[in-house]
């Protein structure tokens, strides 16, 4: 059954009750809300449950994590990725999201909402209406408060009978200090010492069991005594177990290093994940250089305060927390937030500079991974320096508008360019940027005046690459409007006559592309072959995949008009694996529609079928009915009536029905290793 159920990074010990009444509750509520203070183990709970339940979901079990969004501006988008809805439309992502979810039988989980109650209780509200078939598990440290929502507190481990707390903490302890063992009473009486006093809090005894690497159990029991004691006198709190948590966290504080706390400090400006290099970017700065962020990041990870995940590391939110606090302590809360913002502005220049090369594919992979921090630094820029937010929104505009963040490209480049209206090439940029976002999303008009604006500010900056780009928009706008001959005209006029590369700048490059969309469609199939042919050999060689996969589509579609319709599959399969290497679901959906159309072609109508099938499912999930450059109507057209006429049409039916109906990733991927 496909999911995206995290993984679990470490063993999972006992809440087998918990479990067993979780299991029963998504069978008979449609809203579960896991409950409790943070650190108690409500996400590792609701992977297991979610796990467990997941066979009873036809349509997967779907993993949200909100505890990077830092507002709930981005709280549709982190949705819609969860559950694969890629909207290339303009409709309202709500809207979207309803209408995508309304004949699904799924679970969908919603990590961490407490920074997010009432936002994510009108979207469960608007979602459970629109889909009667969705179950819905919440883990939040307050309930939600919905009609029908059935409440579940977690508490601690137990630190008696069972005494799972007991079982974790001597785990983690051994993960610390390998070959550690409680045989020696002293131990074990510490160690009961330890989980009493943390009150079986899971995240409290991760915490302590990792300052065995530099401690005695008996020390850190002794310790952890005489700091709860020293709090006996205090009024009683309302939250006993945050008080326990804040004290344990406190205490793991206290012990870090000096640079440890400095460092642990400034990375709560992070809101997702991070790498070693952005993270010495951002946070080095007096005592703590650079080049010991490596070995700090090292300490904090053995320490628990960070995960690692693969070369990245994470901070949980509850860690995240106290760090913010003692920014705040620090003064410095402003300064980094500058200096995350100016890292991403750079990292955003970076990321175009290698949009050409052989690294184009890793770029799209590094720009999803820090999706949420370029939203932060665009928040906090939109806030203080707009005409640096049009850079950063420009420059990854394009990456955005690719691979399915289409509602984030546009509302953040417009945000941008109505917050500063001064003439800059940033500016010009962003006009660009946002005319392919909304030409993306069918908005024709908008984009017609958007590349005539963008236009005009090119040529009045006198500069050459925002003037290919501008062009680039207008001949595909052109394009998509099912005027080829002006699109063939517009790029003929920005790229001048050659012997100039195409390999230039990114703006020639793609505009050499529209000029192949163009030929193709006015018919002049053999001058298409062969700029097509010689653009892809330049891609290749330069490792590019972008450009190339849609001059495999070109070539594609020349040698099925003329008569080649091996070739035309062979190409089609070449472009949705580049396609699938950067995400692009509405190439993808292109491709698809193209291999179907050379299968039938060749009288294979029940693998054509199922390819069409597949198709239509990708389709839906960028929330358009077919679309691309016109003349794709008459191909699709004649690829149903050769398949149909090769199979029947009940078995024509039938195929295309169930492909349909299929995951689309499982599929794209079969059709990829050639199972049809």
């Amino acid at each position: 059954m496909a999911s995206s159920i995290p993984e679990e990074s470490s063993s999972f010990i006992g809440r087998r009750v918990e479990l067993r009444q979780i299991g029963q509750e998504l069978t008979d509520h449609r809203l579960v809300t896991l409950t409790g203070p943070g650190g108690v183990g409500k996400t590792r709970i609701a992977i297991r449950a979610a796990r467990a339940a997941a066979p009873r979901f036809p349509d997967g079990v779907w993993w949200a994590e909100l505890w990077p969004l830092h507002n709930a501006g981005l709280l549709l988008a982190t949705v819609c990725d969860a559950v694969g809805l890629a909207d290339h439309t303009a409709r309202t992502p709500a809207a979207a999201l309803c209408e995508w979810l309304a004949d699904k039988r799924l679970l969908l989980v919603l990590d961490s909402c407490e920074h997010l109650v009432d936002a994510c209780r009108d979207l469960l509200g608007d979602l459970l209406t629109a889909a009667p078939h969705l179950t819905v598990l919440v883990t939040s440290r307050q309930p939600l408060d919905l009609v029908g929502e059935r409440t579940t507190e977690i508490g601690p481990l137990p630190c008696t009978g069972d005494n799972d707390a007991l079982a974790l903490f001597t785990e983690r302890a051994g993960a610390a200090v390998p070959g550690l063992r409680l045989t020696d009473p002293r131990h074990a009486a510490a160690a009961d010492t330890i989980c009493r006093r943390l009150e079986g809090i899971p995240l409290a005894l991760e915490l302590a069991g990792a300052q065995l690497a530099g401690s005695s159990m008996e020390r850190i029991a002794e310790r952890l005594t005489s700091r709860f004691d020293a709090l006996d006198g205090d009024p009683p709190p309302r939250f006993p177990r945050h008080r326990t948590l804040r004290c344990a966290i406190g205490w793991s504080h206290e012990l870090c290093t000096p640079l440890e706390r400095l460092l642990w400090a400034r990375l709560s400006v992070f809101r997702g994940t991070f790498d070693e290099e952005s993270a010495a970017s951002v946070c080095a700065g007096g005592p703590l250089t650079e080049e010991s962020v490596r070995t700090v990041l090292a300490g904090l990870a053995a320490k628990s305060v960070l995960t690692r995940e693969g070369p990245r590391f994470r901070m949980l939110d509850t860690l995240r927390e106290y760090g913010r606090l003692w920014l705040g302590e620090l003064d410095e809360t402003a300064d980094l937030a500058d200096r995350h913002a100016a890292y991403f502005v750079a990292f955003g220049r970076r990321a175009e500079q290698g949009w050409l090369g052989p690294e184009q594919v890793g770029w799209y992979g590094r720009v999803a991974d820090v999706y949420v921090d370029l939203c932060t630094a665009l928040d906090h820029l939109l806030a203080t320096d707009p005409e640096r937010a049009q850079e950063l929104s420009a420059s990854i505009g394009f990456f955005w508008s690719c691979c399915g963040h289409l509602h984030e490209a546009r509302d953040y480049t417009a945000r941008a360019l109505a917050a500063h209206h001064g003439a800059s090439r940033a500016r010009t940029r962003a006009l660009w940027a946002l005319g392919v976002a909304v030409l993306l999303q069918g908005d024709l008009s908008l984009a017609d005046a958007l590349g005539a604006e963008c236009a005009d500010a090119a040529r009045a900056g006198d500069d050459e690459e925002e003037v290919l780009e501008a062009g680039y928009l207008i001949g595909l706008t052109h394009l998509m409007a099912g005027r080829p001959m002006s699109a063939y005209t517009v790029v003929e006029q920005v790229l001048g006559a050659p012997p100039t590369s195409p390999f230039d700048a990114p703006g020639r490059l793609r505009c050499h592309l529209v000029r192949i969309f163009a030929l193709t469609n006015l018919g002049r199939l053999d001058e298409a072959r062969a700029a097509a042919t010689a653009l892809r050999r330049g891609c290749v060689e330069r490792g590019e995949h972008w450009t190339r996969s849609y001059t495999d589509y070109q070539l594609s579609l020349v040698a099925l008009f003329q008569g080649h319709p091996a070739e035309s599959a062979g190409h089609a399969r070449a472009m949705l694996a580049a396609k699938q290497d950067i995400g692009d679901r509405f190439g993808i959906a292109l491709g698809l529609d193209l291999l179907a159309a050379a299968l039938a072609a060749q009288g294979e109508g029940a693998a054509a079928a199922r390819v069409y099938g597949c198709g239509q499912a990708i389709w839906r999930t960028v929330g358009h009915p077919q679309r691309g450059t016109p003349e794709l109507r008459a191909v699709r057209e004649e690829c149903e009536r050769q398949a149909r006429a090769a199979i029947g049409d009940d078995a024509y039916a039938e195929l295309f029905h169930r492909a349909g109906e299929e995951r689309p990733e499982a599929a794209l991927a079969r059709i990829l290793a050639g199972d049809l």
